[in-house]
């Protein structure tokens, strides 16, 4: 029977997007703040890429080991212990005196967005009406794209007019965190799904049948994740050469465009099929890749505002259409467990792509290592349309995913 302080369905829906969005913010949050450790301790492009990269490094393990988890203990404590976890790192973050500071922060801002990514996706589908799996996958687009636009527009504000710019940031986001934390208290306490056997750690698998959709999928919403590795790491020092300014905010308003405008797509693209969606998107990728090197080999701001709008859109596209096409063939049972292989395959990829850039850029310049990790993006954007549209012609239909059963302790 449900108490007086239980969430009901829609609420819960929200405060699991609340956790969604928690997990770009909380990525992005010190993308604003690396040229400022740069300048004040002396930092190459490998060292600030590497700060970064530790991140998904940490996130992938913790999906190796836990990424089931909360199909055995329910998505609620999972996505509580997450968020204890992205606090602490972002405390350390707050009142860091030096850089073994940082990497321990980002360490466990990569523990805390690997426990609760994957159960705060699955929780939204199963706060959802039935047969509306679409909305949810949209809406975890947009919740993402908000977090992104978040952690560039409220960080570059705070760091550029706010007092303690290195620090004041982490600390507006631990009260948001907090925020989060004690809505997600108040979630249903959800059965856990029905799976046999005791927990033991494992790494996430994918169910029989479903390996074909499951490459489509990752490699969709890969491509995003890698594009935001770029963007993250190294993003702060792209805008400043390109925009040739100083103010924090100015070069945060130019990143988060690209956030802004997948969002939107996000909600407006919501009635597209999976199939058309992900090839679409894939296009969108190739020729926003291609505005990023144009922009940078001619230092072209307009070309790099172009190339932000298009990106945003094939980004979006790419991961709806690779979530809807998941959760829309997965077993209920085994959503967690397959939600946190995409999540896995994608970090990794991420954390590779971060710190091949920024060794790349340490050794040849920024120019080249875009060069480089455009191209990459560019064959990973082509085979996702490849096998949108090989995938696509199976005889497969999209039924709606139905919401799971809340069991009210």
């Amino acid at each position: 029977m449900k108490n007086n302080h239980t969430l009901g369905p829609r609420a819960s829906f929200w405060v699991a997007a609340a956790v969604v969005c928690h997990t770009l913010w909380t990525s992005a949050a010190p993308a604003m703040t690396y040229p400022l450790y740069a300048a004040q301790w002396g930092l190459t492009h490998t060292t600030t890429t590497a700060i970064f990269a530790v991140y998904p490094v940490a996130v992938v393990a913790m999906l190796v080991l836990f990424g089931d988890i909360s199909d055995y203990i329910g998505r609620r404590t999972t996505m509580l212990a997450g968020l204890a976890a992205s606090l602490a790192g972002v405390l350390i973050f707050a009142v860091a005196p030096g850089i073994p500071w940082v990497f321990a922060g980002r360490i466990l801002m990569g523990i805390g967005v690997g426990l609760s990514a994957s159960p705060a996706t699955a929780a939204m589908i199963e706060f959802s009406p039935a047969g509306q799996s679409k909305r949810a996958s949209s809406i975890t687009t947009a919740a993402q794209a908000l977090g992104l636009a978040s952690a560039t527009l409220v960080g570059g504000a705070l760091i550029q007019y706010a007092p303690y710019p290195t620090r004041l940031n982490f600390w507006v986001l631990f009260v948001v965190l907090a925020a989060v934390f004690v809505a997600v208290w108040f979630l249903p306490r959800s059965a856990p799904a029905a799976v046999s056997g005791r927990w033991l750690p494992k790494a996430p698998s994918i169910p029989k049948g479903l390996r074909a959709i499951f490459v489509t999928s990752a490699t969709a919403m890969t491509i995003g994740y890698a594009l935001g590795a770029v963007i993250l790491s190294l993003g702060a020092h792209i805008a400043h050469e390109l925009i040739g300014s100083g103010n924090v905010l100015v070069n945060g308003a130019a990143i988060s465009l690209l956030a802004v405008v997948w969002g939107i797509t996000g909600i407006a693209a919501r009635p597209l099929p999976s199939r058309a969606a992900m090839i679409a998107g894939g296009t969108a990728s190739t020729i926003g890749l291609a505005l990023l090197v144009l922009s940078a080999r001619h230092h072209a701001l307009p070309l790099f505002l172009a190339s932000s709008v298009i990106s945003g859109m094939g980004y979006s596209l790419l991961f709806m259409g690779g979530l809807n096409l998941m959760s829309a063939n997965v077993p209920a049972h085994h959503r967690g467990a397959t939600l946190s292989a995409l999540y896995l395959v994608a970090y990794l990829v991420m954390g590779v792509t971060a710190l091949g850039v920024g060794a790349a850029a340490t050794a040849w310049g920024l120019e080249i290592a875009i060069d480089l990790g455009a191209a990459g993006l560019g064959l990973l954007s082509i085979a996702a349309i490849v096998l949108a549209a090989v995938v696509g012609r199976a005889p497969r239909r999209e039924s709606p995913v139905t919401s799971a059963v809340l069991a009210n302790r």
